[in-house]
């Protein structure tokens, strides 16, 4: 993995020659900020769950982000314990605040590309606007030296097949239960 990591170093410090620019400087740490922890994410998926249209959205949604961070923050990272780019080439000074966890894979754009997916395969209006926006924070993860490439990667893939995972639990085992329930509620109150 070391080789592999000091060949991707080349494609970080060539980004860092030729794409820093100043109002970059500040964009990328603020569009970075946007994937932490995954919030948006999270706050994009109640603000669905409490609009009875969208609430299947929403679950698909949540659902999509409990398998991302299961796959990628408990278990690869750990797993891998893989070190970030800029400890690997001595670099003390981010603009960010130094990230505690491993690298690999990139929780990121996995909360990113899982929330997308689930947008795209429903083809929800925020489908385009979502996938851009989490291309751009997995860019910013490149960028910002604290992902390398093949971690940025992995998260995308992990949260395709999170967000895939999710449209088929919900479709096979949540979606029939609530009409099941619906169904349920509905006749116990008829006259």
């Amino acid at each position: 993995m070391l080789e592999l990591s000091m060949a991707e170093l080349w494609i970080l410090n060539w980004i860092a020659a030729h794409c820093h620019t100043p109002w970059l400087d500040v964009i990328g740490p603020w569009i970075t900020h946007l994937g932490a922890v995954g919030w948006l994410w999270i706050a994009l998926a109640l603000v669905l769950l409490c609009i009875p249209s969208q609430r299947a959205f929403g679950v698909q949604l949540a659902l999509a982000l409990i398998f991302s961070v299961i796959v990628c923050n408990l278990i690869l990272k750990n797993a891998v314990g893989r070190i970030r780019p800029y400890e690997l080439a001595g670099i003390t000074e981010l603009l960010v605040d130094l990230p505690w966890d491993a690298s690999f894979p990139s929780g990121h754009s996995s909360a990113g590309f899982a929330s997308a997916t689930v947008l795209l395969l429903n083809r929800h209006r925020l489908r385009w606007p979502v996938l851009v926006l989490a291309t751009l924070i997995a860019l910013s993860r490149l960028y910002l030296y604290v992902h390398f490439p093949t971690d940025v990667l992995a998260g995308i893939l992990i949260g395709i097949l999170c967000g895939f995972l999710a449209a088929v639990v919900w479709r096979k085992l949540v979606r029939p239960y609530c009409i099941k329930f619906m169904n349920w509620r509905h006749s116990k109150n008829a006259p």
